[in-house]
């Protein structure tokens, strides 16, 4: 018998950002970007995949001009999703999100113009959900309340680990422009999580897939669900665009997190489509094994 080298997932997340729900459905910009459809086709893949995530992650920009009723067709959109999965949901704010109209209409605590902070547990990996939005600005900052709060979490570590949700990645900015809507202040937030058991680090905002590591600590930003950005512009160049939506999925192992890209765009077939359940009658046939997980910490 064949072992695998790796046991299955402790815990599968999909990590969704910047939907930009406009406050009545329209094409976005002038364009023929259409953010509901998107985050419906999304979710239609998600469920009729049989993925069973432990939740949805969605990084902010939920709504594009905070608008009520964004939030409410979001709700409406991702309620029936998160039933069929058998998942929870958990929300990060962004940039173009309004605090009130978000925690009203996504049933979030907290009094209306706090901080969207929130910790939540599965099993024994915590989620950690920063706010790093900055009223009437869209560029980022972690401050020196929400990091005080943050090392006080921190400093009770979780079996598995953490990961964290913030909508400005703390990266460097791949396109010229996003100089002027980066994550300000970095040095200070990486001072609270060096040494952390933070794991990953998840975050949106730039719409496109993006990954470094920041204080050791590996982040990916997912690319948007509304509208991707074209990098194969000249250099310096901007230029958003209907295409290159997608999301992230998130499969966590004993000794790694993996991430990976899934875009809206379907295809034609490219060699023979192997089913599930020929697939695995296939690793069978092989003699190899699922290696049985690692004992709980």
């Amino acid at each position: 018998m064949i072992l695998t080298e790796h046991s299955r997932p402790s815990h599968t997340f999909v990590h969704i950002s910047d939907t930009h729900l406009p406050g009545e459905r329209s094409p976005l910009y002038g364009s023929g970007a259409d953010a509901d459809a998107n985050l419906a086709s999304v979710l239609d893949r998600l469920v009729s995949s049989g993925l069973r995530p432990d939740a949805l992650l969605f990084t902010g920009d939920l709504a594009d001009r905070g608008d009520a009723s964004s939030y409410r067709r979001l709700r409406e959109m991702v309620e029936p999703a998160v039933e069929a999965l058998g998942c929870e949901v958990v929300w990060a704010m962004g940039n173009h999100d309004e605090r009130a109209a978000m925690r009203a209409e996504l049933g979030l605590a907290g009094r209306p113009s706090d901080a969207v902070i929130e910790v939540r547990w599965f099993g024994g990996m915590r989620v950690i959900v920063l706010d790093s939005t900055v009223p009437g600005e869209h560029w980022g900052r972690v401050d020196a309340t929400q990091r005080a709060w943050l090392a006080a979490e921190l400093s009770r570590p979780a079996p598995e680990g953490s990961l964290l949700l913030i909508h400005h990645p703390p990266l460097p900015t791949v396109l010229d422009l996003a100089v002027t809507v980066e994550l300000r202040e970095q040095v200070a937030l990486a001072e609270v999580l060096r040494g952390s058991d933070v794991r990953g680090i998840l975050s949106g905002h730039v719409h496109h897939p993006s990954f470094g590591t920041f204080a050791g600590i590996p982040v990916a930003a997912a690319s948007s669900s509304a509208y991707g950005q074209d990098l194969a512009q000249p250099v310096g160049a901007t230029r958003g665009q209907d295409a290159a939506q997608g999301y992230n999925l998130v499969h966590v192992y004993d000794g790694t997190i993996v991430h990976s890209v899934v875009g809206l765009e379907v295809g034609a077939d490219v060699g023979e489509p192997v089913a599930a359940d020929e697939a695995g009658r296939r690793i069978a046939h092989r003699g190899i094994s699922w290696r049985s997980p690692a004992p709980a910490r």
